[in-house]
């Protein structure tokens, strides 16, 4: 039985060859995006599941009181102190939230690592990778105490046994005591794991917010009841002392300047689920929860799509097959056969539509790769299961109705011939059409509204200019020095031809600034972000002073207790005439917090993505505080005979910076451009999937409507035959398409504008949803509907009379 069976598919599939195809096809181009989504979806989140501790640790965040700011970083004083009241806390682990990239020496070796991180003596307590050679307990419990991953040991040491063996680390030596082998994915995955991050001046500095800082509860704690505990440490020790130092009831003084709030999240869920703070969360980066949704949600979309196609075919086709169906009623087979017989025939066809998924999968995997910057491939037992599932839920959804929907053919009138003529199955096909129709417009509208917000964010105005300003990492691990040889560099390479200018502030366009302090004015708690500069930063950046002047080395109160602030700070502060106000700043000596005087307003410009609005900033002179936070040197280069000017830049560097750093840069509107990478990404991948639905769209509509016309050949001819012109022909074949289409669009547009508006709350500033994306995305429909229907109607139009007519 099944071998007949099989030889009547493989005779229909050679009897409907272009229309197999297209079921093929459709059918594996869908699979392959479900595909695609699945290999994402699986390693966003498999992130810390290896973790046996992953249920009982939790990064701890603070927001900041009054304005609202999450921070992912902690002060020592707060850890130590819960440590030391709470019981519930078994073990508490401070580390750095990111990696740095530095070099590291052993003998006459030296190696360039980007994945460094320092961390308290627990660190493998909290991700407890396999330790392979060394130390099994306490590995960093001394300062100068480093562990290594397996792959950087085999680089560094070759065959030696590293354990004991000296390493350099930014001026310093560490010895080797323990190497370990990584577990990915995870939120840390550092090739270095250096002790001694806890700084002696920090130990008693509750307002330091310089370290990551992780808890581990007991099994079985309230961790509502860790949280409230942690918020009274903070209550009796920042809370109560600062009220009371101020002069201030705790009432009053919460209600001037807020409270800090802590927040918990849980490792099990950080990658995708953790709070959004100023700063990483983890050395790893988070998870694009939004992305992954949106690729899941439009690789079932495009399946569902695919999947209405075949259906679709399926039952047109069936009309041909109806004497068939008939026939084998007649000579007995049952319908249970002959469902049997369409969801085998099924069957077929969706492990051939796999079969190519794959393909399809496996030769674009290289791209889909570097469109995610992942390393994803096709394997692992969970991923084979989960195509075992999709086999049997497409075979389902695909198989069963058209099966259900044949086995129900009436013999009699199969058998009479008049079958071709019936309207069984009409409206399920066409309400499927109209389906198809919403999808697409759907898929075209979002295309439009995504493409718009990205070109806006691309063309908006910055509110400074980076054009030929290069930012270059200033490597340099002598702190005491680093701000004389940066002013001496500085002197060195405004001597180069080509350069125009230098100068450097303690931040990145698109990531902010490296440091915030919280001030209090007139009643008003800020808390702005400290921007660190050289003289003529702001010039060389195109960065307007809107009133007052900028700072100048002319004036040597510019170097004691004079800045600026923006807009965005003298509106929070409510400052009708800013300049010459004194403000009191939030750092302090031993006679209290410094006092500046507001020497000029700095106009509002971007400094993080357009996801955030302008922060509050203040703008110091870096040889005010003596701080050297600065990390790169912007330099200002001409256009013209860039490349000799870079390579002099390159050989300078490389000489008399840093000998041990390779020279790199990187173009200021290029490292902005990354804020937006995602955004980017999402409007890529609307365009891939727009063109794949368009195209199972017109698979679809062709098919139908080739089914469709065909069956009303004998009508067509015997209007040819009463004199109907071919205009008319073609308009009376046309307009139930045209209607299908417009039902559809309507269809499409609800959803549509709720999702799209919903992804635009993630920008503060965005574009306005107008008519244009729908009205571009109704015609494009018709034009395309008009197009497709109207090729096929002009074809039938010619259809000789006499065939059709002759036995009438």
């Amino acid at each position: 039985m099944i071998s007949n069976w099989f030889k009547i598919f493989i005779y229909h599939l050679k009897q409907n060859k272009l229309f197999s195809f297209l079921n093929v096809l459709g059918l594996s181009i869908g699979i392959a995006g479900v595909i695609f989504a699945i290999l994402y979806w699986n390693n966003e989140n498999a992130y810390d599941q290896w973790n046996p501790e992953k249920e009982n640790v939790y990064q701890v965040l603070n927001v900041i009181g009054g304005t609202g700011d999450t921070w992912a970083t902690s002060s020592i004083p707060f850890g130590n102190t819960c440590k030391a009241t709470i019981p519930e806390i078994e073990q508490i682990c401070f580390m750095n939230l990111w990696y740095n990239e530095s070099v590291i020496k052993y003998q006459n070796k030296k190696l360039i690592d980007k994945k460094i991180t320092v961390s308290d003596n627990n660190f493998f307590d909290f991700f407890p990778f396999p330790i392979i050679k060394g130390s099994k307990k306490d590995i960093l419990k001394e300062k100068n105490s480093v562990a290594m991953s397996e792959e950087q040991a085999k680089l560094l040491f070759n065959d030696e046994d590293p354990i004991g063996k000296t390493i350099t680390y930014e001026n310093k030596s560490y010895t080797v005591k323990g190497v370990y082998r990584l577990v990915k994915p995870s939120s840390f995955e550092p090739n270095y794991v250096f002790g001694g991050v806890v700084r002696e001046q920090d130990l008693n500095q509750w307002g330091n917010f310089n370290y990551g800082f992780m808890i581990k509860v007991k099994k079985n704690s309230d961790v509502a009841v860790v949280l409230k505990k942690m918020h009274h440490v903070n209550y009796v020790n920042r809370t109560l002392k600062d009220a009371k130092e101020s002069g201030q009831t705790p009432e009053q003084y919460i209600k001037e300047n807020g409270e800090i709030k802590i927040i918990f999240d849980q490792l099990k869920t950080l990658r995708l689920h953790g709070t959004k703070a100023s700063g990483q969360s983890s050395p790893e980066g988070k998870g694009n929860l939004q992305l992954l949704y949106i690729m899941a949600g439009l690789s079932v979309l495009i399946l569902v799509l695919s999947l209405v196609n075949y259906i679709n075919l399926a039952t047109a086709s069936a009309i041909k097959r109806a004497k068939e169906v008939g026939v084998r009623k007649i000579v007995g087979a049952s319908k249970k056969q002959i469902i049997n017989q369409f969801i085998f025939e099924t069957a077929i066809v969706v492990t051939l539509a796999i079969v190519f998924a794959l393909a399809i999968v496996e030769l674009s995997l290289p791209h889909y790769n570097d469109f995610l910057k992942k390393n994803l491939t096709l394997n692992g037992g969970e991923f084979y299961l989960q195509l075992i599932f999709i086999f049997g839920l497409v075979i389902i959804l695909a198989g069963i109705f058209p099966a259900i929907y044949i086995s129900n053919f009436e013999t009699l009138k199969v058998l009479k011939g008049n079958f071709s003529r019936s309207k069984s199955g009409i409206w399920i096909r066409n309400s499927m059409l109209i389906f198809q129709f919403g999808i697409a417009a759907f898929f075209i509208i979002g295309a439009l509204i995504v493409n718009n917000q990205v070109n806006y964010m691309m063309n908006k105005d910055l509110g400074f200019s980076g054009d030929q300003v290069i930012r270059i990492p200033f490597n340099y691990q002598d702190y005491k020095t680093k701000g004389q040889k940066y002013y001496t560099t500085k002197q060195e390479i405004l001597k180069i031809s080509g350069v125009q200018d230098a100068s450097t502030f303690a931040g990145t366009f698109g990531n902010s600034t490296n440091s915030s302090s919280g001030l209090t004015h007139n009643g008003v708690f800020v808390q702005p972000r400290n921007v660190e500069m050289d003289f003529g930063f702001l010039e060389m950046m195109k960065i307007k002073i809107v009133e007052g002047r900028n700072l100048s080395p002319k004036f040597a109160s510019d170097t004691i207790d004079n800045w600026l602030i923006n807009e965005t700070l003298a509106k929070k502060l409510g400052l009708k005439n800013p300049i010459n106000t004194i403000i009191s700043s939030g750092w302090g000596n031993e006679k209290g917090n410094l006092k500046f005087k507001v020497v000029g307003i700095v106009k509002d410009f971007h400094i993080t993505g357009f996801q955030n609005k302008v922060p509050p900033m203040v703008f110091i002179n870096m040889k005010t505080l003596k701080w050297n936070n600065f990390q790169d040197l912007y330099v200002k280069v001409s256009a013209d005979n860039l490349s000799e000017t870079l390579a002099k830049l390159k050989t300078y560097w490389e000489k008399n910076v840093n000998p041990d750093y390779p020279f790199d840069y990187e173009f200021v509107n290029k490292g902005f451009a990354k804020t937006y990478q995602e955004q980017v990404k999402q409007k890529d991948l609307f365009f891939i999937l727009n063109l794949v639905v368009i195209i199972i769209a017109i698979f679809g509509l062709f098919a139908l409507a080739s089914f469709s016309m065909e069956r009303r050949l004998k009508e067509i001819a015997i209007r040819k035959t009463l004199g109907a012109e071919t205009d008319a022909l073609l308009k009376e074949l046309s307009k139930q398409y045209i209607i299908f289409c417009l039902i559809g669009f309507a269809i499409g547009v609800v959803p549509a504008y709720i999702l799209l508006q919903k992804w635009l709350e993630n920008f503060a500033f965005r574009i306005g949803v107008s008519v244009v994306p729908f009205t571009i995305a109704l015609i494009s429909l018709l034009v395309l509907t008009l197009l497709i229907v109207s090729a096929k109607a002009y074809q039938v139009t010619k259809i000789d009379i006499l065939k059709y007519l002759k036995y009438e």
